[in-house]
């Protein structure tokens, strides 16, 4: 996927709908590769059909082409109720950069255009979305809707989320999960994008908030956003360098090389942890690695949806 859409950090994203759109429409045109060959552009107007389910709107010449059931939708349909959750505290800001590409993305860029391309499935869908977005405060709530107006405006507040200047932003994710999951009362699919960095470490707080997203029957996928390069690996060279805490403002001088072991060791310990206690809670874990497309945010979503149903 070879976007070059520049996007400049004082404007934001200049067109995140028209991304949003391309990433999703470049990731269609490869379904035939993929588990849901036949689940093709026509799906604005049709759904996989469940058994038990009336078998009045069928669409019988789509069957006689794909061998596969499909149902008809109607305009005034409203299938799922989705809520996207954006951490948008300062790690989220990470790496820091001066412009963007749609290959080039720090971590709360590429949640942006993940979300905007969610949202783009979910408007073909007919679905209605909600947005959340938290940093060291509950920044923005938006409920549930399907009107063209309300995509418009979520689409705003995102391109607005990443050029906003985050300075030192302590968060306490677990603080605004237990108020999102407070607001959401009908059975919803929420997505949640977030570093899991936090500046008060306690991870009991921060899976029991994860675990409340679950009550009722909320189905919540965990999409963990990192740099897997820098983040992960710590892939830099061995000159002396200066880490700085970008939620604290704390900093420590070192070679990469004389604490990479150490460092990957404890990461990957933290990522297993994570996943394992997702695992306990049937909350689907997802890696979002920023260097990397956005194929697995978007294969998660059909899955999670067919799970929905």
């Amino acid at each position: 996927m070879n976007l070059q859409h520049e996007l400049n950090k004082t404007q934001g994203f200049k067109n995140l709908e028209l991304l949003a759109k391309q990433v999703v429409e470049g990731f269609i045109s490869g379904m035939h590769k993929s588990p849901f060959h036949g689940f093709s552009a026509e799906f604005a107007e049709h759904k996989i059909y469940n058994q038990g389910e009336s078998t009045r709107h069928i669409d019988w010449k789509l069957f006689a082409k794909t061998d596969k059931l499909y149902t008809k939708r109607f305009d005034d349909e409203t299938n799922l109720r989705c809520h996207i959750i954006l951490d948008n505290s300062s790690s989220m800001h990470y790496p820091e950069m001066s412009s963007f590409s749609a290959d080039r993305l720090n971590k709360s860029a590429f949640s942006a255009l993940a979300s905007a391309a969610l949202m783009n499935l979910l408007k073909k869908q007919r679905d209605a979305v909600g947005l959340s977005i938290y940093s060291d405060g509950y920044d923005f709530y938006a409920p549930e809707k399907g009107s063209e107006r309300h995509h418009q405006m979520l689409l705003s507040k995102l391109s607005n989320a990443i050029t906003t200047k985050q300075t030192n932003k302590n968060t306490e994710t677990y603080t605004y999960l237990h108020q999102i999951a407070e607001k959401i009362h009908k059975r919803s699919m929420i997505f949640l994008f977030t570093d899991m960095f936090q500046t008060s470490i306690d991870q009991a707080k921060l899976l029991e908030a994860l675990r409340h997203l679950k009550h009722n029957k909320h189905e919540v996928v965990l999409f963990h956003v990192f740099d897997g390069k820098r983040e992960l690996v710590f892939d830099f060279d061995n000159a002396p360098k200066r880490f700085i805490d970008v939620e604290t403002g704390e900093h420590i001088n070192l070679y990469a090389e004389t604490v990479k072991s150490t460092y990957n060791d404890a990461v990957n310990n933290y990522f297993d942890e994570i996943k394992l206690k997702c695992g306990q809670y049937r909350i689907n874990y997802v890696e979002a690695d920023i260097n990397k497309d956005f194929s697995n945010i978007l294969t998660t979503y059909f899955l999670e949806r067919q799970k929905f149903g």
